[in-house]
């Protein structure tokens, strides 16, 4: 099966139903975390003596807090939507072996996901399925890649599924992990 020439990949492409929006409760753990951080470091300037065991693990604690609110608040604090439902849509890869490649590729150009029981995932493999999936099983978006060496080339095109497809490919993937 030759690999096919796909300029764009599920998680760079874009879709009318799906959005990037900030995630509030993300928002207010990562200000959380800095302004706890930022009272710990205050509190090792009120103590006596600046130099004991507790100021300095009250600094390191207080440096761990400044550090993982802004990194949860610049990298960790959006969330992808899908709109018409509101339902927050999860990103993730699933791998397979080689031997799976045509029948996959078969099953997703198709869009019968729903057919197929004796595909099992792996840990790592050859062929790479990126999964884009919404909490409700509304929507879907899968792609399928070929490990070539030294990177994952596009075997598919981005397929969309909404509705009872959807649902038909979160009962798939669900399938597959159960090996």
């Amino acid at each position: 099966m030759a690999t096919k020439t796909i300029d764009a990949s599920l998680f760079a492409s874009t879709h009318p139903d799906i959005a990037k929006r900030t995630s509030v409760s993300g928002l207010i753990l990562s200000v959380t975390m800095l302004l706890v951080g930022i009272f710990i470091f205050a509190s090792i300037f009120e103590m006596n003596d600046k130099s004991s065991t507790v100021s300095m693990a009250l600094m390191v604690l207080g440096t761990a807090f400044v550090l993982l609110g802004m990194f949860r608040l610049f990298w960790k604090s959006k969330e992808t939507v899908y709109l018409p439902t509101g339902s927050i849509a999860k990103e993730r890869s699933l791998f397979f072996d080689l031997k799976y490649l045509g029948k996959l590729t078969d099953v997703i150009e198709h869009g019968q996901l729903g057919d197929e029981t004796d595909i099992k995932s792996n840990a790592s493999g050859n062929v790479r399925m990126d999964v884009m999936i919404s909490q409700d099983n509304r929507f879907a978006a899968v792609q399928l890649f070929q490990f070539v060496p030294y990177t994952y080339t596009p075997v598919t095109s981005v397929r969309y599924f909404t509705g009872g497809d959807a649902a038909a490919v979160s009962a798939f993937l669900s399938k597959c992990k159960s090996a």
